[in-house]
């Protein structure tokens, strides 16, 4: 259905799959306002694109005669032009009056000359057509072209956008998000975001002849926000993925909504994913490296505090070569591709004794320095392109603080028990009993969002008949 009709979904489909808000203007006139009714809150810098905040806008505004043909509004794309009169105007608060009427002209706008490299003043108030009242801060000569426009032809505050230029009868108006925020706005539909979690608790939980008579609304923010946080890291499908080029230095800074990895992959030519090891036992980023004396005590300096020296082990660790733990052949068959290639190694592979299978691979390793706050990669990585997955707690961002619909009754379950196992006067067995509660629908929860589709399993139990041949 194209246009909501009372239920959940209050985007069109031109607004979710395009992106798009329009407007038809039947009254004209300057000062006119437009409600965003976009799922995703509107982020506005400047309407002016010459300016460095129009970077930070997450949408822009287009105007057209017929709906087809679009110009995007700008101080330039929307200035009118007119010529003043024979006489000069002086500085100060004056009369500016032009030959021709123009409707376009309304207070607010700037007064330039034709080539836009004066600003003479400001319109202040529009007496007529061609009579305006302006402050003037250079003196306007007599007959001149003359240039009308806004610094800002339009601005946003919640959503609702005022344009300051003049709109004609018959106008159309479009709110245009840009790529990403369209991209943002995707699958939303699939999610519940915090607020309303909290607001529908405190709606079906809260109040009179319930289990909980009365709580404070920041008590439930507080095990909501915890709540999110703990099904972050086991539960919901907060994975997050940056793909990332491993330096010259072979360092990386932690994501700043780090919490731990999942899993670190470089990508091949066909760009299939190759994983990489953490080096567990095989090497760590010592926390300190301390100055030492003959004795082997660690020096201070003039301030008392211990002094440092570049550490032996990052240092020995980054000039060695990753073939010389692992065992790896010379040949380097890096890519998926490498299935198809044969070679005189293939027949000794898997047949040399010796081998440690935790270090037996190819792929190079990772550690993370915790007092530098990186990842650290073998040699054999530099330049290599990474995708880097990890969780975070779902506090980070706003777009983060969203539940998916198929955990939300976990989510309620958890805030009750939370707030029930911290109250006074309530007996231990409701406590268990809403404890247990919260678990069966966490455990539910994960099952349902683990997405086990049942002709997967099946196409991989297929292959279970199969003989191995050699």
């Amino acid at each position: 259905m194209p246009i909501p009709n009372g239920g959940l979904i209050t985007e069109t489909n031109r607004q979710y799959y395009a992106g798009t808000q329009q407007f038809y203007i039947d009254t004209a006139g300057a000062g006119k306002t437009f409600t965003s009714t976009f799922n995703t809150d509107l982020i506005f810098g400047s309407s002016d694109n010459a300016s460095s905040q129009y970077g930070l806008n997450n949408f822009h505004l287009f105007s057209s005669a017929d709906a087809l043909t679009w110009t995007e509004m700008t101080p330039n794309n929307t200035k009118t032009t007119a010529t003043s009169n024979g006489v000069v105007v002086p500085v100060g608060e004056n009369t500016l009056t032009i030959n021709v009427a123009n409707v376009n002209i309304v207070a607010g706008m700037l007064i330039q000359n034709s080539a836009g490299t004066t600003t003479y003043g400001t319109v202040k108030q529009v007496l007529s057509t061609t009579t305006f009242t302006c402050t003037i801060a250079i003196q306007i000569p007599a007959a001149t072209a003359l240039t009308f426009k806004f610094a800002q032809p339009y601005t946003e505050l919640g959503n609702l956008i005022t344009v300051n230029s003049y709109l004609a009868l018959g106008t159309y108006i479009k709110i245009q998000l840009v790529e990403s925020a369209i991209e943002d706005n995707y699958g939303e539909y699939s999610y519940t975001r915090l607020t309303d979690v909290i607001d529908n608790f405190l709606i079906a939980y809260v109040g009179a002849g319930k289990l909980i008579k009365s709580v404070k609304r920041s008590d439930v923010i507080f095990h909501a926000r915890r709540g999110l946080q703990e099904f972050s890291y086991d539960t919901l499908k907060s994975i997050k993925s940056t793909e990332l080029t491993v330096p010259s230095s072979l360092s990386l800074a932690i994501p700043q909504d780090y919490v731990n990895y999942v899993r670190v992959s470089w990508v091949d030519e066909l760009g299939v994913l190759h994983i990489i090891y953490p080096t567990n036992n095989l090497n760590q980023s010592p926390y300190y490296t301390f100055t030492q004396d003959d004795e082997g005590k660690p020096i201070q300096d003039n301030f008392d505090s211990n002094t440092e020296v570049t550490s032996q082990t990052d240092a020995a660790w980054d000039k060695t070569n990753p073939r010389n733990i692992s065992g790896g052949f010379i040949n380097d068959l890096n890519n998926a591709n490498a299935v198809f290639d044969h070679s005189v190694y293939d027949g000794a592979l898997g047949q040399r004794y010796g081998l440690e299978p935790q270090t037996s691979q190819k792929n190079g390793w990772f550690k993370i320095d915790e007092r530098k706050g990186n990842f650290s990669f073998t040699s054999n990585l530099a330049n290599k392109v990474i995708i880097l997955q990890y969780v975070s707690d779902g506090n980070a961002y706003d777009l983060d603080a969203r539940i998916p619909k198929l955990a939300e009754e976990a989510l309620y379950s958890y805030i009750i028990y939370s707030i029930l196992s911290v109250s006074t006067g309530i007996q231990e067995y409701i406590v268990k009993r809403f404890q247990k509660e919260k678990s069966a629908k966490l455990r539910n929860a994960k099952i349902r969002l683990s997405n086990l589709k049942l002709d997967q399993i099946v196409q991989v139990m297929r292959g279970k008949s199969k003989w191995l041949k050699f």
